[in-house]
């Protein structure tokens, strides 16, 4: 039996849903989502194994950080991974939104997409929400960089799905099965878990705090009653940032404590006890020993 497989970046600057779009790909969560810029901090990979119980293609898709202009040493650790990356992939997707004019940063993304020196297939996301004259415009001004496809779709709503789906398993050569075809991600429970932890924060916190904020797991054991125990802190950057993360008596950690709570339950099927709390870290995003602490390696 001929198998075709192969690793295939998706990239993109801030705000253009390419979480939301490997997660549509993939089938299943495997990539926290928000309105923030820079939700994705880590190369996260979904995997999509084509007909599980007779498997003939197996794409792993790498959802990768929004590229952007690094301010911080963790911003420059970020943009390393993206383009190691793309480095490695035998083809890219490459993701704009159509809702907004083709900028310096999606020409930034295009630019170091075709430099990878892998096919490069430009997804135009969003068309659910923009004008048939939005998606011509962008269209027609990316037509000129050459890319081995075009493909407009929704990752809010699947339109265009399966035609981007056929054509990235179009670009995959033969090779083995990365993954067991029930497979749908390789990230270990702890990355798990303080994803989850910090996406709930996310969409709650105003300005620069989201991004001052990280998740660090620091124990995870399965208990004898069948519980799995979770001791985990929310990190930040500032004395002033520890009362909003915690909010007004508690409020604000309790609620997202909470939902990260049922979210575990529900991905591993046990019971869960989570110990969440707040701890100060000053400056960690330029401090080279907390962010190998933390996972951003």
């Amino acid at each position: 039996m001929v198998v075709h497989s192969g690793f295939i970046s998706v990239v993109a600057g801030p705000l253009v849903d390419k979480s939301t779009l490997v997660n549509r790909l993939v089938g299943r969560k495997v990539a926290i989502t928000s309105s923030r810029p820079q939700t994705t901090r880590n190369t996260i990979r979904g995997v999509l194994t084509v007909t599980p119980e007779d498997p003939r293609y197996q794409v792993v898709l790498v959802d990768t950080p929004g590229l952007h202009k690094p301010r911080t040493a963790l911003g420059e650790r970020l943009n390393a991974l993206v383009h190691g990356s793309m480095a490695e992939s035998d083809a890219v997707v490459a993701v704009l939104d159509a809702t907004r004019p083709i900028g310096p940063g999606d020409r930034l993304v295009a630019e170091r997409s075709g430099q990878s020196g892998a096919p490069v297939v430009l997804v135009v996301n969003k068309v659910d929400a923009a004008t048939h004259d939005q998606i011509g415009e962008m269209l027609a001004e990316a037509s000129d960089w050459g890319f081995a496809a075009y493909v407009p779709v929704s990752a809010a709503t699947g339109t265009g799905i399966d035609i981007l789906t056929d054509e990235l398993l179009s670009h995959l050569p033969e090779g083995p099965l990365y993954f067991p075809p029930d497979m749908v991600t390789d990230q270990p429970d702890a990355f798990l878990i303080r994803e989850i932890i910090r996406e709930k924060y996310l969409d709650r916190l105003r300005e620069e705090l989201p991004h001052s904020l990280a998740v660090e797991v620091r124990d995870l054991e399965q208990r004898p009653n069948g519980t799995l125990y979770v001791d985990a802190a929310v990190v930040v950057e500032r004395d002033s940032q520890k009362g909003i993360v915690i909010g007004s008596k508690g409020s604000l950690l309790k609620t997202c404590g909470e939902e990260a709570r049922l979210e575990l339950e529900v991905r591993f099927g046990t019971p869960v006890y989570l110990d969440l709390r707040v701890r100060v870290e000053k400056d960690w995003q330029d401090q080279p020993t907390i962010l190998d602490r933390l996972g951003f390696q």
